[in-house]
């Protein structure tokens, strides 16, 4: 039979029946047999417990045995026809289940509940006469927790609802818990990302501050890098580390002399040669330390431990190869190595256009803004000579994106 939680229509389910008479509907404060509950606030007490069974007379049995110890939130089933809905609808925390019923047998209950996702794991203590071990075999692999035989015993009934109540509220406060741990990881990690790249950007802007005072020239060429990956196919999460990496193009500048970045005017030949050396220089900065370094760091303070680590962080050793490799051209007339094509890391081939646009179309000491179309006009023309093809036509592809990032980032002058 196929039975599901939402293909049952309501019939004549017996819900909340009346106690025979002289049956209280809650024992008010009464002491438990054989459980050592104390308060009706007890969370297994309180729990609900559905029974269901076609015979009213063991249900009003079954009831009184509960009530007598104490338990009150007890639904009541004589329809196993309807029987998968109440449960839908009141979600009870265990199931006294008869496995002998007309239309619906207990076994077809508990494969509907199996297959369900939010009531597989809910727990059942079956009800039955039957002696048959082939049923009783097939009620475990449907995920019976427990047996009571017919007539029921509350010397069995008591203690076995008591423990199936307690290990569903264990199972649900331990499920809680690895929630909750798993919601404090997640925090604690975002806290971390977040740190870490307050630590980048301000790397990046201690460079930049050298000739750049508004430190926006590193964020731009990071965005622009993040629109160029994103348009040739990177993932999120790539492209996101690409544009953290890309601001570090420029932390060589830290051993550039001051008096050759502000230049005003045009580099002679030995000034470009030291601008030249900040690939080198930064590079140098963000790669992991030799081993002998590390060694003579470590022994000379233990902080140098925690600092040692980052290097070896994903983002620095992309942006130590971003630092190195944005001034090489596709043609291999770029420093420092003078690579060219496919050679050069597709990251410095990208972090290349981002940081060439975001130097034509700013002021610098040493030059007025150009503006945007020129910009574009001029990068056009160095297309399979100083730039990468494929990346330039990225980049062009997606100039509504950088026009804002430029709207977003702008320098106050």
């Amino acid at each position: 039979m196929d039975v599901s939680l939402g293909s049952y229509s309501s019939t004549a389910a017996t819900l909340a029946v009346a106690p025979p008479t002289g049956e209280s509907s809650r024992v008010e404060g009464a002491p438990t047999k054989s459980i050592g509950c104390s308060s009706s606030r007890d969370p297994i007490m309180d729990s609900s417990i559905m029974i269901l069974d076609d015979e009213p007379y063991n249900v009003m049995v079954v009831r009184k045995y509960l009530r007598d110890v104490g338990y009150s939130n007890l639904l009541e089933c004589t329809d196993s026809s309807d029987a998968l809905k109440i449960i839908a609808q009141k979600k009870p925390s265990l199931l006294l289940l008869d496995i002998m019923m007309p239309m619906v047998s207990g076994l077809d209950i508990l494969r509907a509940l199996r297959m369900d996702e939010h009531s597989r794991r809910f727990p059942v203590l079956v009800l039955t006469a039957s002696t048959d071990a082939a049923t009783k075999r097939e009620a475990l692999d449907l995920g019976a927790a427990d047996f009571l035989p017919k007539p029921v015993d509350p010397n069995d009934l008591i203690p076995r609802v008591r423990n199936a109540l307690t290990t569903k509220i264990y199972e649900e406060r331990l499920a809680n818990y690895a929630e909750k741990l798993e919601q404090d990881v997640c925090k604690r990690t975002a806290e971390l990302a977040a740190s870490r790249e307050e630590v980048i950007h301000c790397l990046a802007r201690a460079a930049e501050y050298r000739d750049d005072m508004t430190g926006h020239h590193v964020v731009r060429v990071g965005r622009y890098a993040g629109i160029i990956a994103r348009g040739l196919g990177f993932n999120a999460a790539d492209s996101q580390k690409l544009e953290l990496a890309a601001q570090l193009h420029d932390v060589g500048k830290i051993g550039i002399p001051d008096a050759i970045l502000n230049s005003p005017g045009k580099l002679d030949a030995e000034q470009f040669a030291v601008v030249q050396k900040h690939c080198s220089f930064g590079k140098n900065i963000l790669t992991p330390l030799s081993e002998q370094e590390s060694r003579t760091l470590r022994s000379h303070a233990q902080l140098g431990a925690s600092l040692l680590q980052i290097s070896s962080s994903p983002i620095l050793v992309l942006a130590a190869r971003i630092a190195q490799t944005h001034h090489e051209w596709w043609n291999g007339s770029g420093y420092p190595l003078g690579l060219a094509g496919e050679d050069i890391p597709l990251v410095g081939r990208i972090t290349a256009v981002a940081d060439v646009f975001d130097a034509l179309s700013t002021r610098r000491p040493y030059k007025a803004a150009i503006p945007r179309e020129k910009c574009f006009a001029i990068m056009a023309e160095e297309r399979g000579t100083h730039f990468d093809p494929r990346v330039l036509d990225a980049f062009f592809a997606r100039s509504e994106e950088v026009i804002q990032v430029q709207i977003e980032c702008m320098d106050c002058e």
